[in-house]
């Protein structure tokens, strides 16, 4: 049994990000998944949002080949087939990961805010349980 939850921060473009905090994008498309297990993504709306607008929990990660993942999920993925197969260009593997439980933040939170030198991900980068809380704790009402 885990101790702690793991999280992660994603970085999404903001197209994508946004269908997911509203519930259109059910499932999110990954080349490369995670070395450890994950519970929590927290989402960062890439250039030129630039903040974490939220998290969600995942239910399940489906691995297979890009045809079969996309005759699986293409009416819930929230991208068009051309952009699906540009994507997965020269990959023979892909990854879907299934969006469960999303919360989206009031306000986006500056990732300057929370990190010294945050450097936004190419593909994802793993939290401490404690940032990720304290994340959480970012949306409640501001302090004076």
């Amino acid at each position: 049994m885990k101790d702690t939850l793991t999280s992660v921060i994603l970085s999404i473009k903001p197209v994508y990000a946004q269908a997911i905090m509203s519930g259109t994008k059910k499932v999110e498309f990954r080349k490369k998944i995670f070395k450890r297990p994950v519970d929590k993504i927290f989402v960062y709306s890439s250039s030129p949002e630039k903040k974490i607008i939220g998290f969600f929990t995942i239910k399940e990660i489906v691995q297979n080949n890009p045809k079969n993942l996309w005759k699986e999920f293409n009416k819930v993925g929230g991208i068009d087939k051309n952009d699906f197969f540009n994507y997965y260009q020269n990959s023979e593997t892909g990854f879907s990961i299934k969006i469960n439980g999303v919360q989206k933040f009031e306000n986006g939170i500056d990732p300057s805010d929370i990190f010294d030198n945050f450097c936004a991900p190419q593909s994802y980068i793993y939290l401490e349980e404690k940032t990720a809380l304290n994340m959480e704790q970012k949306q409640l009402p501001t302090k004076n």
